[in-house]
């Protein structure tokens, strides 16, 4: 296995940023060193490895909590739902799904096969009017893509949105007006277009009557989910209400894909046997070679270079590529094809892609949640949800802003 680790590469693993690698290094925290060939500064693995695990087994109990009762029923209207990861989790913290929109033909029939009563709004977001929820759905919520904008003026509107799917999130917070409003994506909208769409986005909802909370990136591990999954969250709070929101409180225990896969704290059972992607005999061939926890760099240096073509010669870590997960860690993020080339998550015991259920488990989805449609499109719908029990800690944050809402508008009359 090799050796040492750049500072990419140590950030990855570790789950720091490469500045508090850098701080931990000069604080002897954490020393790099001179790689013998290259000279660059680099870490070494088994240390690093070893401040991991100590992370790892820091807390075997988990004792933060994030749950609150909801005091009243409350109604959510989501948008862009896909197979329901966010909704279910919502749902796990007692919010009500009044009815929820996606385009996506086989999400929709997830939805409708796992919960019949939940109304589908199925088809393009455009398509529809939601001035019937006015004043009557709590929340607003929803995973919308990104996408640029064109800058009509200094100040981003709404109008100057029209034709993205965030203007039709936002006509949907206008037309139901509801108390909060959360919007999530994924860490990158944080550098798109140098930070100007997210600007763009936080002066449309203030335009619409929304004060935006000071946005947040919450990592999936610190909300009891295996996986090194990160989400950014936006919410939004309606101006004529004078309360804090508070994002959830990040767990002090991680879960590793043992974790997700065998009985324990998060399933009761083993993962269940399921379809899944193979890979082709020559992907196999390779990844027969790495060993757990490893990746391409672990490889002959002439096997590296030929898997690699031309990405062996650039920079940065990829430490995605040829990798296969150990049972002590938490999962890479989900891909939507699980066999696509140079994002691999390889099995910790065998050499092939996680199986359909599998990654439902590393995204927390309960075992009776069914997905619809071909295999590779059960795939992209787990790849591309939100892990439910993130979810669910974020519902109970929104839970717990509505119950002092109430709570506070009781007080008034």
């Amino acid at each position: 296995m090799n050796e040492y680790l750049t500072l990419s590469e140590a950030s990855e693993l570790i789950g720091k940023s490469k500045e508090t690698l850098r701080r931990w290094d000069r604080e002897g925290r954490l020393s790099a060193v001179r790689e013998p060939i290259s000279n660059y500064r680099v870490y070494n693995r088994a240390e690093v490895q070893t401040l991991f695990n100590d992370f790892l087994t820091k807390e075997t109990k988990d004792t933060t909590s994030n749950y609150v009762k909801p005091e009243n029923d409350y109604n959510v209207l989501e948008l862009f739902a896909g197979a329901g990861g966010l909704a279910v989790g919502m749902e796990k913290a007692g919010l009500k799904c009044v009815a929820l929109n996606d385009v996506d033909k086989w999400a929709c029939e997830t939805l409708r096969k796992n919960r019949p009563n939940w109304k589908i709004l199925e088809g393009d977001i455009k398509n529809f009017d939601f001035s019937e929820y006015h004043n009557k759905v709590d929340v607003v919520a929803g995973g919308f893509p990104c996408q640029a904008f064109s800058y009509a003026g200094k100040k981003l509107g709404l109008a100057d949105a029209r034709g993205t799917l965030f203007y039709e999130f936002a006509r949907a917070i206008k037309e139901v007006n509801p108390l909060i409003c959360i919007g999530e994506n994924v860490r990158g909208l944080l550098s798109h277009e140098n930070g100007r769409t997210l600007q763009g986005m936080i002066s449309i909802l203030d335009e619409i009557g929304y004060n935006v909370v000071p946005f947040q990136v919450l990592k999936a591990i610190n909300y009891r989910v295996p996986q090194k999954r990160e989400r950014l969250i936006l919410v939004g709070i309606r101006k004529d209400i004078n309360l804090k929101y508070e994002y959830p409180k990040p767990h002090n225990k991680i879960y590793t894909l043992k974790d997700a896969l065998k009985k324990g704290d998060l399933f009761d059972n083993n993962v269940p046997k399921s379809n899944g992607a193979k890979y082709p005999k020559s992907k196999t061939v390779v990844l027969d070679l790495v060993p757990p926890k490893g990746y391409w760099r672990d490889l002959p240096i002439e096997i590296q270079k030929q898997f690699m073509g031309g990405s062996f010669y650039l920079g940065g870590g990829k430490t995605g590529m040829a990798r296969r997960i150990g049972w002590d860690e938490p999962c890479l993020t989900l891909t939507c094809s699980p066999a696509q080339k140079q994002t691999e998550r390889c099995h910790p015991d065998e050499t092939r892609p996680f199986t359909v259920r599998e990654y439902a488990r590393i995204q927390t989805f309960p075992d009776d949640w069914k997905f619809e449609g071909s295999m590779a499109q059960q795939y992209k719908q787990i790849g591309n949800a939100v892990p439910v029990n993130l979810g669910t800690e974020v519902g109970y944050s929104i839970v717990k802003f509505l119950n002092q809402y109430y709570l506070k508008g009781q007080k008034l009359k």
